[in-house]
């Protein structure tokens, strides 16, 4: 039965989910369309909405902070002492059963600190590890690599809280939470715990019995070369030199600590990129070397790049109003608060992020979709600012698990595809779901 389910969940997927550049253009339509029988205004009314500065353009400077977290993160697991940490992990597993649990284990960390650090440092690890212990299933190994990945929103890099900790400004309306009523919140912490100590054992349970084990040979999971340098020219030797990196280690700590003294533990988007910028530079020990992984870490966000642009347009016309002030927005905003009470509405918010998810993969993106929905019906029925985007942060990081746009990074490294993992990750997505809707019933009950 299990297998009929997995294999059902498979064919949907790969039959109906196309590219996620793709879903945003269709959700762009429609949004056009539903924007229009919403408000009442023309298409060149919603078109002006779409392409406009406060619209299409309005999330360029978000882009390139969101395109930052996974390419300073990546480019930091990359370092030799990262990998070399990595080896010394892998070397603790001995057989399936502690290869699942460490690999499940460490991503979860890993990922709660900076999601594109973990997406790469979870998929090393798991190679690293296959090396080892050669009867372990490869995909499902990559599988609990990329688990850990269902806990990104609740952590440090996550974009919703660290975006309302600075204030979040929607239809003229600026929503705020500190840290400590999001990331920090017991009940975000709590649920975080549960998924940390629970998940790598229900990932172990999924190990396939003997004779449906999927191995790999260890002598397909060789490295790239490492890159070897010439310090023969002037520019070269300026290039990798020790003084200039030094003199930047030491800038770069230094205004960490100078904004800590100052700001106290108040984190956002862009201090959180700075030390993970630090580190990067600190790590790799060379800044040529550091250049080069930045390089080829850089492939990874023309995701990003290329479709917040659109989250932007379309979130331009979700609040585009009419001249009594009614946008599609407000609509979807009224209902949810039509069906919702106090108690009810982050579960709710949490279980609609999630369908939202599918069409809107990206954190940042849905974050600019749903904000000007969720945010306001939160208010509205007296959830705080801070319940609410973490109820939208949750769901966008569940589907995650079927949607695997985010899931490319480690197929990558690890030679797969979506369809190899896709089965332990549905069992995945069942378990998160199940802590998640608790932890969301329990959270407005203790606020």
């Amino acid at each position: 039965m299990f297998k009929k389910f997995v294999n059902g969940c498979v064919r949907v997927i790969n039959r109906w989910l196309p590219d996620p550049f793709l879903f945003a253009v269709i959700l762009s339509i429609v949004v056009f369309l539903g924007g229009m029988l919403a408000t009442g205004l023309g298409p060149v009314d919603m078109l002006a909405a779409w392409g406009n500065a406060s619209g299409f353009w309005n999330l360029l400077s978000f882009s390139m902070q969101m395109a930052l977290v996974l390419v300073l993160g990546s480019a930091m697991a990359s370092a030799k002492i990262c990998k070399r940490a990595l080896g010394s992990i892998a070397s603790l597993a001995r057989d399936n059963r502690s290869a699942i649990l460490i690999t499940t284990f460490v991503s979860v960390i890993c990922c709660w600190l900076n999601w594109g650090f973990g997406l790469i440092a979870g998929a090393l690890l798991a190679k690293e590890i296959a090396r080892r212990v050669r009867t372990v299933d490869y995909p499902l190994l990559i599988a609990s690599a990329y688990s850990g990945f269902v806990i990104w929103h609740a952590g440090l890099s996550g974009s919703i809280p660290l975006d309302l900790v600075s204030g979040k400004t929607f239809s003229e309306t600026v929503y705020q939470a500190p840290i400590t009523q999001t990331v920090f919140h017991p009940v975000n912490l709590i649920m975080c715990g549960i998924i940390l100590l629970l998940m790598p054992v229900i990932n172990y349970a999924m190990h396939p019995e003997e004779g449906h084990v999927i191995c790999i040979d260890p002598s397909l999971l060789t490295d790239e070369a490492e890159r070897t340098y010439k310090k023969e020219t002037p520019a070269e030797k300026i290039e990798h030199s020790k003084v200039l990196w030094f003199i930047l280690v030491v800038a770069c700590f230094a205004y960490i600590v100078y904004y800590f003294i100052k700001n106290g533990f108040t984190l956002g988007l862009n201090i959180v990129n700075f030390i993970f910028l630090s580190l990067g530079i600190l790590l790799h020990g060379d800044l040529r070397k550091y250049v080069d992984a930045i390089g080829d870490a850089a492939g990874g966000a023309a995701g990003i790049l290329l479709q917040f642009p659109f989250y932007a347009g379309i979130m331009g016309m979700m609040i585009a109003g009419n001249e009594s002030g009614t946008s599609l927005a407000s609509v979807i905003s009224n209902f949810f608060v039509s069906i919702s009470n106090k108690t009810t509405f982050p579960m709710l918010s949490f279980l609609a992020a999630g369908i939202v998810n599918f069409f809107v993969p990206s954190g940042g993106g849905q974050w600019a979709v749903q904000g000007p929905i969720m945010m306001p019906a939160g208010r509205a029925l007296g959830v705080g600012d801070g319940l609410t985007a973490m109820a939208v942060a949750w769901g966008d990081q569940w589907t995650n698990m079927v949607q695997p746009f985010w899931a490319l990074p480690a197929l990558g490294v690890a030679g797969l595809s979506a369809r190899d993992v896709m089965g332990y990750l549905v069992i995945v997505l069942l378990f998160t779901g199940i802590v998640a809707c608790g932890g969301f019933l329990l959270w407005p009950l203790l606020s």
